[in-house]
């Protein structure tokens, strides 16, 4: 009974272990460029690659983050990503990039990205940016992490957990992030809560927001604005 009992824990210890050190699989090769033809693949390793003897420079190669994105929509930002969707030599990399435009007094909005962490540096003008930690114990509170940032500047986003960047100058404002995936993924939370399809039900909303379900009927009518290109 000991031994079972002995060999069970050790089980669970590796299984907790190997999902606390989850995160984007290393490369087993020097590359794998991401290809939708299975035809044209020979190999497998995350996604299906792109035979290596008809890969190129262009494969690891992208142009026009030097373009600012159209910020005049109704939260002021733009976020213009660099991931596998349009890197294919990211595959398997572990990493990604987003340029990140903002109008004054624009906001991106607070998101998550479920897979990945992100380090953000300022380039021009001025954020107030933070972060929410997650459900914390018995009688807490989420404590929110914010700070004043200006060109030069650099902030981390943990991993999974809300933030937001909002330009409190009356310029514009330009910053560059990096992710810890290829494809990280992001959630805003107004656009998912209140703009899903099919919607989620207004009792449960009201409920959640402890709000009359006038107020939740009234969000769900809006139009909430994707600022990721």
């Amino acid at each position: 009974m000991a031994l079972k009992s002995f060999v069970l824990t050790i089980a669970i210890l590796a299984i907790v272990s190997s999902i606390s050190h989850a995160s984007d699989p290393s490369p087993l090769q020097d590359f794998c460029v991401a290809v939708n033809d299975s035809m044209a693949a020979v190999f497998v390793n995350g996604k299906i690659c792109k035979d290596p003897k008809v890969v190129n420079a262009d494969d690891f190669f992208k142009s026009g983050l030097n373009i600012p994105g159209n910020t005049s929509n109704q939260v002021g930002s733009a976020v213009t990503a660099v991931n596998v969707g349009n890197l294919p030599g990211l595959n398997t990399l572990g990493i990604s990039l987003v340029r990140i435009d903002y109008a004054p007094y624009g906001l991106n909005p607070p998101h998550t990205h479920p897979r990945a962490t992100e380090v953000l540096a300022v380039l021009e003008g001025t954020l107030y940016v933070g972060f929410v930690l997650s459900n914390p114990g018995p009688n807490m509170k989420n404590k929110l992490f914010t700070k004043i940032l200006k060109p030069g500047d650099v902030f981390v986003f943990p991993i999974g957990l809300i933030h937001f960047q909002f330009n409190v100058g009356k310029t514009k404002a330009v910053a560059f992030a990096g992710l810890s995936s290829q494809n990280p993924g992001v959630i805003t939370i107004a656009n998912t809560v209140f703009g899903s399809d099919p919607q989620i039900n207004d009792d449960v909303l009201a409920k959640a927001f402890q709000v009359d379900k006038k107020v939740i009927d009234y969000l769900q009518s809006q139009f909430w604005w994707d600022n990721n290109n």
